[in-house]
């Protein structure tokens, strides 16, 4: 099929998803976009038009086209408020699909969505290379929050505050797992992400040390790829579709009840996005994919709705704590009330709510690297949320939106540490 015919086909299928659209409004009390520049056009509704003409205005003027689409976090709070159901999450996603098949991809997207991501001995060599460069580029802060700073890189990268890359990747470190089921009766394949594999190792560290409390079997690779959400994200679907048919083949051969994570962005990907966006997989693929979706499960449900975790009294510790709702997890995954249960369970603890516990902290994963002043303005609001609830310690339940809110506070030099939900719970388990 060529490119105009699947150009054609999937404009016609999206014209379907468009149609329950009520033009509402409603979802200006949602829309982070929205709130922090007050644009029509940054609307869900705005862009929701957009898309009903993208046909004409793909030909007229495609970079524009392209630039509004990408003024959008794909955190799905106007999906998980709409009224009329609208999956909005889905039709941006295919619209960004469609303009960039029409646009094509940069040559630095290509490598990265098609050779590196989808190939992680490839990508582990590049990063193992450059190692021992870092330090002539990173400069230590010494902040609470773990980061570096690289003033080499300021004119492409601002004053952004960055977590350190680990000393080691974990797949180095634990290589390939697959131990037995113990006195809990599961077994689950664990999916780090990338992060959780080459930054935040000790989130990842943290969840093995559960998983071997509860005697839990673990199936771990050392060779996963991305999920392929960063592709999917902007657009391309080849590289997306490589990323997955990579992981599937490692998990579609093994015997496990679950695939947890510790990022939601994984967790949704796996769960929804594989499967919704598979179509032009071969059939064994799709049959797979079908069969690994529903075993998709985040950290903390695993814990709380699996096996039943939950605080048996009120902590209140020394260490004030307040936590984040990551967007994923909230509001595509359901998954709000179990962190916090999680959290309160460790009694060193003292659990305090922040204001806009659930609004999104401006991170949106390549959203950040490429609307950075947008990002900054929303992150901003969400740290002011974080200091004025006197906690020292925010917790949340994604990666991503612990690279966020370190850079916030990192450069507001608060004392505040980052952590994940589940790295608390761990630190109340006996070693």
């Amino acid at each position: 099929m060529d490119e105009l015919t699947q150009l054609a086909n999937a404009l016609m299928a999206l014209d379907d998803k468009l149609a329950a659209c009520m033009k509402c409004g409603f979802c200006q009390a949602f829309c982070p976009m929205y709130m922090t520049t007050r644009i029509e056009g940054d609307l869900t509704r705005g862009k929701i038009a957009l898309v009903e003409n993208l046909a004409h205005r793909i030909i007229e003027d495609p970079e524009a086209v392209n630039e509004k689409l990408s003024r959008c976090l794909l955190c799905g709070s106007c999906q998980a408020n709409c009224p009329s159901g609208v999956k909005t999450t889905d039709i941006f996603l295919e619209a960004r699909a469609i303009v960039a098949t029409y646009l094509g991809l940069s040559a630095i997207k290509k490598a990265a969505f098609r050779m590196l991501l989808p190939n992680p001995r490839l990508f582990g060599t590049l990063l193992r290379l450059s190692a021992p460069f870092q330090n002539l580029i990173l400069k230590d802060e010494a902040k609470p929050q773990n980061t570096v700073c690289a003033p080499l890189l300021k004119p492409m990268l601002g004053d952004r505050h960055m977590p350190k890359l680990a000393a080691k990747p974990l797949h180095s470190t634990v290589g390939n797992v697959n131990t037995p089921m113990g006195k809990s009766r599961i077994k689950v394949a664990f999916f780090p992400g990338c992060l959780g594999d080459k930054i935040y190792t000790n989130v990842s560290e943290a969840c093995l040390k559960v998983f071997d409390y509860h005697e839990i079997g673990v199936f771990l690779s050392d060779n996963y790829a991305c999920c392929g959400m960063p592709a999917l994200a902007s657009g391309d679907r080849q590289g997306f579709e490589k990323m997955v048919m990579h992981n599937v083949d490692i998990l579609k051969d093994q015997n496990y009840d679950y695939i947890v994570t510790p990022c939601s962005s994984c967790t949704v990907a796996i769960r929804e996005f594989w499967a919704q966006f598979s179509d032009n997989l071969p059939p064994r693929y799709r049959d797979a994919i079908n069969a690994l979706a529903p075993k998709a499960i985040d950290i903390n449900a695993l814990l709380v709705d699996v096996l039943h975790v939950s605080p048996k009294t009120q902590a209140k510790g020394q260490t004030k704590v307040t936590y984040h709702e990551s967007c994923h997890l909230q509001k595509s995954l359901g998954v709000s009330k179990q962190p916090r249960d999680l959290i309160r369970m460790n009694p060193g603890y003292n659990l305090v709510e922040m204001a806009e516990a659930n609004r999104c902290c401006g991170c949106g994963g390549s959203f950040t690297l490429t609307h950075y002043d947008l990002s900054l303005k929303m992150g901003q609001r969400k740290r002011d949320n974080v200091i004025a609830s006197g906690a020292e310690v925010v917790a949340t339940g994604c990666p991503a939106c612990m690279m966020q809110l370190s850079d916030m506070l990192a450069r507001n030099n608060d004392p505040v540490q980052v952590k994940h939900t589940i790295e608390i719970y761990a630190e109340s388990l006996p070693l």
